[in-house]
């Protein structure tokens, strides 16, 4: 992991946890394991200012460009009203959207997706307008 723990922006930390808590109660199995790992890693991420947030860090509308072994694919991870599979916009309670949420370009994660184990790489991360400002800085770490 690029900057050793998740980085969220703190609005979105708020959105996340609400977004979460009413979606749990009814998701299928796999879901529910998938909403899990994120809230455990929750617990454990770094919660920044908009400002203090690198550009590279995955947050809502970012449009990422995934590599797996099967698939190579540019996907927007967005608030769940917004999803649209025929648009490439994904859902963040998707399993793939809830596994790239707050990692960074060039980050390889390992997911429980519906199918089983998947390897995930970051090859790119950009944003088409935050929640909030559409602004991001650039931080050196």
């Amino acid at each position: 992991m690029k900057y050793k723990k998740l980085l969220i922006e703190e609005n979105e930390f708020d959105l996340l946890k609400r977004i979460i808590s009413l979606a749990q109660h009814d998701k299928s199995d796999s879901y529910r394991l998938a909403i899990s790992a994120l809230k455990k890693e929750m617990t454990q991420a770094e919660i920044v200012k908009n400002k203090e947030l690198p550009v590279d860090v995955i947050r809502f509308n970012s449009i990422v460009h995934i590599e797996t072994p099967f698939l190579t694919k540019k996907y927007q991870i967005v608030t769940p009203d917004k999803s649209s599979i025929a648009h490439d916009k994904i859902s963040i309670l998707a399993p793939m959207g809830l596994a790239l949420f707050g990692y960074a370009k060039g980050d390889e994660l390992t997911w429980d997706f519906p199918t089983g184990k998947g390897t995930i790489k970051i090859i790119d991360v950009t944003h088409e307008n935050t929640l909030y400002n559409g602004k991001h800085s650039k931080i050196t770490r």
